[in-house]
């Protein structure tokens, strides 16, 4: 009985160690001439937004590109591009992922050849899935009870980590069989070497 009162204290605390995981913007270094790419691994249907800036813009010169693509590529090659903007010094995407993969968010000068290069700072948050949710303004919003909310946020949580426990599953039943395969060949082959 006390096991299992300390199992779900232990699994209550996880959960809201994760329902309070802020993903703050990072700081990413450009110099002129350069690409800056960051990928993130989305789960299919996943909601994903993005937000960035250039840290204290001084000039027209420090103005980034900023192209956000999909992991697959098209018949001809091409990767779908979710994202596009050209000489901005700050702005955001958001999508609803159609594939699961890495999704690629890339950073460059606008004006790629400067001599002496220069470098820029920019600020980006890159957030997907539960995490996309603002739970506090739902709350606002809605007049909701605290504790309604927390239990949403929870039971968002333990859906995510519902979808990604099956998906970590069916990638090592797929591992399994591609080495029960390996492994079957290897047998095969040995036994028609010793029948030779």
């Amino acid at each position: 009985m006390g096991g299992g009162i300390v199992r779900g204290s232990f699994i209550f605390a996880l959960l809201n160690l994760l329902a309070y995981h802020r993903a703050d913007a990072l700081g990413y270094e450009i110099e002129s001439g350069q690409t800056k790419c960051i990928s993130e691994e989305i789960k299919m249907n996943s909601m994903s937004i993005g937000k960035y800036s250039v840290v204290g813009l001084t000039s027209e010169d420090q103005r980034i590109t900023v192209r956000v693509t999909s992991p697959y590529e098209n018949r001809a090659g091409y990767v779908a591009q979710l994202h596009f903007t050209e000489e901005v010094e700050s702005g955001s995407f958001a999508f609803t992922a159609m594939q699961q993969g890495e999704y690629l968010t890339c950073f460059w000068l606008s004006k790629q050849y400067q001599n002496p290069p220069i470098r820029v700072t920019v600020d980006f948050e890159w957030k997907s899935g539960v995490s996309t949710r603002d739970w506090k303004s739902v709350a606002k919003k809605g007049n909701i009870n605290a504790m309604v909310m927390e239990m949403k946020v929870m039971e968002d949580i333990v859906k995510s980590i519902h979808e990604e426990m099956v998906y970590l599953r069916e990638r090592q039943d797929n591992l399994n069989k591609i080495s029960q395969s390996f492994t079957s060949l290897s047998y095969y082959g040995l036994i028609l070497h010793v029948y030779r």
